[in-house]
């Protein structure tokens, strides 16, 4: 059975979140593992010394991988792991924004390389979602 593009576009989106995700749990790639926090923003743990992380954050990207996955097995729903994915880190990054690092509404946690990463992660789901759905039937399994 093939898959349409926007299908492998959902598998590949969800197979990084997984990839991410798993990555987050490993000491060496993040760094000061030790100091990893459940879900606060004194987490100083960081995704290859960029990416401010906590567990929250790592089983967040673990979901989300999970969600593409399964999403990618019609175009329907890939196209709407895409797109809704996209606008949820669209919110995230104007989240990351808005808030004070520092701040206990930071319990993600975020900081500036996170909210340009998802800056960029939103605007690219949105946009493979649309583009890769055109001349797809929605209603069916591709």
């Amino acid at each position: 059975m093939s898959r349409s593009p926007v299908q492998q576009a959902a598998m590949l989106v969800g197979a990084v979140f997984l990839l991410v995700g798993v990555l987050g749990f490993i000491p060496g790639i993040t760094t000061n593992y030790d100091a990893m926090e459940f879900a606060e923003h004194h987490s100083e743990a960081k995704l290859l010394g960029l990416f401010q992380v906590s567990i929250l954050h790592n089983l967040v990207h673990l979901l989300f991988g999970i969600a593409g996955l399964a999403m990618a097995r019609a175009a329907a729903t890939a196209r709407t792991f895409l797109i809704g994915g996209g606008v949820i880190y669209l919110a995230l990054w104007l989240y990351g924004l808005i808030i004070d690092e520092d701040s206990a509404a930071n319990f993600v946690p975020l900081n500036t390389a996170d909210n340009w990463l998802h800056f960029v992660l939103g605007i690219g789901m949105i946009a493979l979602g649309f583009l890769l759905a055109r001349g797809t039937n929605p209603t069916r399994g591709r």
